[in-house]
C-alpha cells in the first residue's frame, strides 16, 4: 500500500503499510509483520472512476448535396435547423410564423470566441423555436423547426 523509510537513533527501518481497516493496520517493519491499533479510525478515500462514453470526432467533410437540416421524425414536411457548433446564441433573427428563404440568416452563434451566422438551407415557415438569445447549445441541438 505505502512504503516509508525511517532512521531512528542511527537504526534504519523500512515500514510498509499492508492494509488498514477501521482503526487496525497491518504493517511490515524490516520484513516482520505487525498488527497496530491506531488512535483514531482512518477513512480511506477511493478515487471515483470517471466513465465517459467513447467520442468519435467528426472529421468527415460534408458532401456538396448534404444539408445541415434534416427532416423531423414527427412530420414528413417539417425540417429542423441544427446548431453546427456548440456555443451561445447571441441573436435570433426569426420569430414563430416568419417565412424563411434559403440563405437567410436565422441566428448568430458565438462559438470559440467568434460570431457565426447560422443560415437556412431550406425555405419554409417557422413552426417552433428551440433556442433563444443567451441560450447555451451543443452541436446538433435543434435551433428552429420549419414547415
Amino acid at each position: 500500500m505505502k512504503n516509508f523509510k525511517f532512521k531512528i537513533n542511527g537504526s534504519q527501518y523500512e515500514i510498509e503499510i499492508l492494509s488498514v481497516e477501521g482503526n487496525m493496520a497491518e504493517v511490515s517493519v524490516n520484513g516482520s509483520a505487525y498488527k497496530v491499533e491506531i488512535d483514531k479510525e482512518m477513512n480511506i478515500t477511493k478515487t471515483p472512476k470517471l466513465v465517459r462514453p467513447a467520442s468519435v470526432p467528426s472529421t468527415d467533410t460534408p458532401k456538396v448535396e448534404e444539408h445541415k437540416t434534416i427532416p423531423a421524425s414527427t412530420s414528413a414536411e417539417a425540417k429542423k435547423i441544427l446548431s453546427p457548433l456548440p456555443g451561445v446564441i447571441l441573436e435570433m433573427h426569426v420569430h414563430k410564423g416568419d417565412k424563411v428563404s434559403v440563405g437567410q440568416k436565422i441566428a448568430v452563434l458565438e462559438a470559440m470566441k467568434m460570431e457565426n451566422n447560422i443560415e437556412s438551407d431550406i425555405e419554409g415557415t417557422v413552426l417552433e423555436i428551440h433556442a433563444n438569445k443567451g441560450d447555451s447549445i451543443m452541436q446538433g441541438d435543434v435551433i428552429i423547426v420549419l414547415s
